[in-house]
C-alpha cells in the first residue's frame, strides 16, 4: 500500500450528504478546523430525498443560503391528500405557499443532487473546512484526547490517517460509526419493501400538483410533484412480487399507466427500497457522534427523513463548537441524544401511524378505515411540533420551537440573531428592571455572543402572552431555552445559557 502523511484537524465529519454538508457549513461559519471525508468523488445525481419543512428551512437561512436553496426547490402549497381506492379524501397533511410560523412556507419539493450542490457551493465560503473526495473510512479508533480514521481510496489501495478531536459520522444507515460506537439499534415497528421509481415528464398529462397518498388495499402508492418536471412514484411490493423484476421499464409502466406513459415521460430512476423505523440508542461514545440516518430511520410518509437529519445537525453545531473550543464540557454534547431522540421519535411514530392507514392491504379493513374517515369532513393536520427531550432547557416553555416572525424594523428573527443565542425581552419589562441591571445583563451576555432583541414586534409579543412570561432565552438552534417573569429568572437563565458556554 502507498501511505501519505497523517492529517489533522478539530472535527471530522464523515459524509457529505445534505446532513454533513449541513454540519460542515454551521461549524465553518464558527472557523473551527472541519474536514469532511466523502466515498464519492461527485455529488450523487439519482433523485433521492424529496422534501424538506419550514424548520429546516430556518437552518439554510442561519447558512445564508435561503435564496439558492428557494431557487431550486418549490413550496408545497396544496399539501399531501391521501386517498382511498374510489379517490375519496381520508385525510389532509395542510399545505400553503403563504410565510408559516417558520416565516417561509411549511413544506418544500427539491431534487437532492441539486440541494446538495448549493450546501457544497456554501463551504467554499470556509477556507477552514477541507473537503476529501474519493477515501472511506475503513477503521476508526478512539483515545482519550479524540479519534484515529483510517482512510482507503475507493479506487486504488491509496491510504490516509487522520487524527482528530471529534468525529461526527453522518454516514448513513450503514454507518461504521455506528457500528465502532456498538450501540443497539431499537425497532420501531416498520421494514416494508416498496419500488421506488422518478420521471421527467416530456408533456403534461394532467397530473396533479400535490402529493398524493393512494390508500388502495389492491396497490398502495404514493404520487409526488417534486419540481418542474420532477414527478416521483413509491408503490409498495405485494406478495408475489420480484424486487429484482419489478424495477424493470417493461414491469414499471403498467403500474402507473392510469397516470403517465412512456410518451409523457421517459425513467430516470427505478429502484427498491425498504422503508425502515429504527432508532440508534447510544449517538455519542467519547470523541465518536451520530447524526441523520446514522442514527435513525424514518418512513418517508411525513417526509421527515432529511429533516431530521438537519435537525440533528443545527442541534450539535453549536454544542460542539464550544466543547472544541474548550469553553464548555464535554459532558454538553450529552444533551445531544437526550434532546433529539425523544424529537425524532415522535416523528417515527406519527410516520408509522400514517404507513398504517396507507399499507393497509385487508379490503374489509380499508372498508372500514374509509368508513371512519368518511364519516365527517376529511381532516386535516398540521406538521407536529414536539418538544426537545430533556437537556438544556428548562420551564413549561423550555425544549419548545420559537416562531420565526418579523422583527419592529421588519427583519426576520433569524437573520437578526444568526447561529447564537437570543435574550428576547418585552420593552415594559426591560423599563421595569433598574438600568444598571439591564446594562449589566446585555454586555456580559454579549460578550457571550448572545443577541439581545429588544424591539420583538406584535408577534413576538403575542407569543410572549400567550405563554405568560415577559421574557425567553433562545438557544442556536431555535428552541427556547426558558422563559422568565422577573429579572432573578432571567438572572437564572443567564446561568443555564452561560454554563452552556463557559466552563
Amino acid at each position: 500500500m502507498n501511505s501519505r502523511p497523517v492529517l489533522d484537524c478539530q472535527i471530522a465529519i464523515l459524509g457529505y450528504g445534505p446532513v454533513g454538508a449541513t454540519l460542515a457549513n454551521l461549524l465553518g461559519a464558527a472557523g473551527l478546523d472541519v474536514l469532511v471525508i466523502e466515498r464519492d468523488t461527485e455529488v450523487f445525481a439519482q433523485p433521492r430525498a424529496i422534501h424538506f419543512d419550514g424548520e429546516t428551512m430556518r437552518v439554510f437561512e442561519t447558512l445564508g443560503l435561503r435564496s439558492a436553496v428557494e431557487a431550486i426547490s418549490r413550496p408545497g402549497m396544496k399539501g399531501m391528500h391521501f386517498m382511498n381506492a374510489a379517490d375519496e379524501v381520508l385525510l389532509v397533511r395542510a399545505g400553503t405557499g403563504l410565510d408559516g410560523p417558520h416565516g417561509c412556507a411549511n413544506n418544500h419539493y427539491f431534487h437532492q443532487p441539486h440541494l446538495e450542490s448549493v450546501l457544497r457551493a456554501g463551504l467554499e465560503r470556509y477556507p477552514n473546512v477541507r473537503v476529501l473526495h474519493g477515501m472511506e473510512a475503513i477503521a476508526i479508533e478512539t483515545s482519550e484526547i479524540g479519534a484515529t480514521i483510517d482512510l482507503q481510496s475507493a479506487k486504488d489501495d491509496e491510504t490516509r490517517r487522520l487524527n482528530t478531536q471529534w468525529l461526527v459520522g453522518c454516514d448513513g444507515a450503514r454507518s461504521i460509526t455506528r457500528r465502532v460506537i456498538g450501540t443497539p439499534v431499537d425497532d420501531l415497528g416498520l421494514h416494508q419493501p416498496w419500488l421506488v421509481f422518478d420521471v421527467i415528464l416530456e408533456r403534461d398529462p394532467g397530473l396533479p400538483d400535490y402529493t398524493i397518498q393512494r390508500c388502495d388495499p389492491a396497490r398502495p402508492m404514493t404520487i409526488c410533484c417534486v419540481t418542474e418536471r420532477r414527478r416521483r412514484w413509491e408503490v409498495m411490493l405485494m406478495p408475489g412480487d420480484d424486487p429484482r423484476s419489478i424495477v424493470r421499464p417493461e414491469n414499471v409502466w403498467p403500474l402507473i399507466e392510469r397516470w403517465v406513459t412512456p410518451a409523457d415521460a421517459h425513467l430516470e430512476r427505478s429502484a427498491v427500497y425498504t422503508f425502515h423505523s429504527v432508532l440508534a440508542r447510544e449517538w455519542r461514545s467519547g470523541p465518536l457522534l451520530i447524526a441523520g440516518d446514522a442514527a435513525h430511520q424514518t418512513p418517508p410518509f411525513l417526509g421527515q427523513g432529511l429533516c431530521a437529519g438537519i435537525r440533528d445537525a443545527a442541534n450539535l453545531a453549536w454544542k460542539l463548537e464550544r466543547v472544541a473550543r474548550g469553553t464548555a464540557p464535554a459532558t454538553l454534547l450529552d444533551t445531544y441524544a437526550s434532546e433529539r431522540k425523544p424529537h425524532v421519535q415522535a416523528f417515527i411514530d406519527l410516520a408509522v401511524q400514517l404507513g398504517d392507514i396507507i399499507q393497509t392491504t385487508d379490503v374489509q379493513q380499508a372498508a372500514e378505515r374509509d368508513r371512519r374517515f368518511l364519516a365527517g369532513d376529511a381532516k386535516v393536520f398540521e406538521f407536529p411540533s414536539p418538544a426537545l427531550g430533556a437537556g438544556l432547557h428548562t420551564g413549561p416553555s423550555g425544549g419548545v420551537l420559537f416562531p420565526q416572525p418579523r422583527l419592529a424594523d421588519g427583519v426576520r428573527l433569524d437573520q437578526r440573531v444568526g447561529y447564537g443565542f437570543a435574550v428576547i425581552a418585552d420593552p415594559t419589562f426591560l423599563a421595569d428592571t433598574p438600568a444598571p441591571v439591564v446594562e449589566n445583563w446585555q454586555r456580559r451576555w454579549a460578550d457571550a455572543g448572545a443577541t439581545w432583541i429588544t424591539d420583538p414586534g406584535p408577534a413576538i409579543l403575542q407569543w410572549l402572552t400567550e405563554h405568560d412570561t415577559r421574557a425567553a432565552i433562545i438557544r442556536p438552534d431555535r428552541y427556547v431555552l426558558g422563559t422568565a417573569t422577573t429579572s432573578d429568572t432571567l438572572n437564572t437563565l443567564g446561568g443555564m445559557m452561560l454554563a452552556g458556554i463557559e466552563t
